[in-house]
């Protein structure tokens, strides 16, 4: 381990928890899968390979991300909100439709799909992260400052709502964290969460007087989602998924078994139920499948890493001397723990029923590339704080672009 770590540059901690949680999810992935080769068929090695595929190149991309100059992602902040654009708008009309939501696109001649939300919200981060810190001065009025920050969010935000509500809510939360952070005006901040707030009415009220023209098509799937939650004792069968993830959580409890009474909680891996008759056990609901098998100590420890990778990050982006880079940090470590969290508050009953899964834990390929590119972004940052730090030595021989970096930076 030691040996790997000296190749890898930036926040080690961050390695480590990132190569733990990567190296446990072939594990759980295998483990949660029934429900999956119920619906699909196939075997649970089938699925583990994809998943294994997909954590190698998730990783490559870390690794190759975490030895850029991070000015890079300034210059490329522009070109990826309007890629992102683009992917939105073709999955709008050409995505795969699973459950009336169509956020995926097939990838051709290889099988597999990509979301394109996953690749928006890096994306939107990244290009709000620079447009606050290249229209600061100019921030106070509202052609030049204010609409140019704001246009992005609403485009961005607006065409991942249709499909998927919840991305659409924390991607918008973190742009008015990272304004309020930069100190945009609050009237502008509040102009904007009531001209969202109003703009999203507006299209709800469409929506329901002329429901043919299909402007948001799973409405009624939230209104259910939530009104189901808020009523769950009188709604026990329309809300079987979050009651059978209790169930999980209730049944992975502490406590006394076995002739010498030995303390201890969870199933055991591969010994749940849950993953048996949950849908998106392997997922959206991650942590039930979880706890119900390795118990509460484990759940707590899961919690504990997510809130020190959080720290780190955080840590990394309040060193940094450039507002462009604590930005980032502070706009990926918010997204990582609220994806965390919303799937922990799904599966506890706390909170309605949407599709946040575990990142860097949950199986599903775009979600964990995207995960881990995020990170690797954070990691760039931190290695070129460890060389600013002279923490790091210039090699004695290098090559002509490992010399450019270095003078650049």
């Amino acid at each position: 381990m030691s040996e790997l770590l000296k190749r890898l540059k930036g926040d080690k901690v961050i390695w480590i928890i990132t190569l733990l949680m990567l190296a446990f999810s072939l594990v759980s992935v295998y483990s949660f899968v029934p429900i999956l080769v119920k619906i699909e068929g196939g075997t649970p090695f089938k699925y583990l390979f994809k998943h294994f595929v997909y954590v190698l190149i998730g990783l490559g991309v870390m690794f190759w991300v975490h030895r850029r100059d991070p000015a890079n992602f300034s210059k490329l902040a522009k070109f990826g909100f309007y890629l992102a654009v683009a992917l939105l708008l073709f999955t709008f009309f050409f995505g795969v439709r699973v459950n009336d939501a169509g956020r995926w696109v097939r990838i051709p001649f290889v099988g597999l799909t990509f979301q394109s939300s996953d690749f928006a919200k890096l994306a939107l981060i990244v290009y709000v992260s620079r447009l606050l810190v290249k229209r600061k001065e100019v921030m106070n009025d509202w052609k030049e400052g204010f609409l140019p920050l704001v246009t992005p969010i609403v485009v961005i935000c607006a065409l991942i709502v249709k499909d998927n509500f919840s991305t659409a809510a924390i991607l918008f939360a973190i742009c008015l964290t990272l304004m309020f952070i930069a100190k945009v005006p609050f009237l502008k901040v509040a102009s904007l969460i009531g001209g969202g707030v109003a703009l999203f009415l507006f299209i709800v009220l469409i929506q329901k007087a002329a429901p043919d023209l299909r402007i948001l098509p799973r409405l009624e799937t939230w209104e259910n989602r939530f009104f189901n939650h808020a009523n769950s004792d009188e709604n026990i069968m329309e809300n079987a998924q979050v009651q059978n993830a209790a169930d999980g959580i209730y049944a992975g409890g502490i406590r006394w078994t076995g002739e010498n009474k030995s303390f201890f909680g969870g199933q055991g891996i591969g010994d749940g139920v849950v993953k048996e008759y949950v849908p998106e056990a392997y997922a959206d609901f991650y942590y039930a499948s979880y706890v119900e098998e390795l118990g509460p100590i484990a759940a707590g420890v899961l919690v504990m890493l997510y809130l020190i990778l959080l720290y780190r990050i955080m840590r990394i982006g309040l060193s940094s001397k450039k507002m462009f880079e604590s930005y980032v940090c502070i706009g990926i470590g918010i997204l990582i723990l609220s994806q965390a969290a919303v799937n922990m508050l799904v599966c506890t009953g706390m909170f309605p029923v949407t599709g946040q899964n575990m990142p860097l834990l949950a199986m599903g390929g775009s979600a964990m590339i995207m995960t881990c590119l995020a990170l690797g972004m954070v990691q760039a940052i931190a290695y070129k704080q460890q060389k600013e730090a002279g923490e790091i030595e210039k090699p004695e021989e290098v090559t002509e672009e490992e010399s450019q970096v270095f003078e650049t930076e």
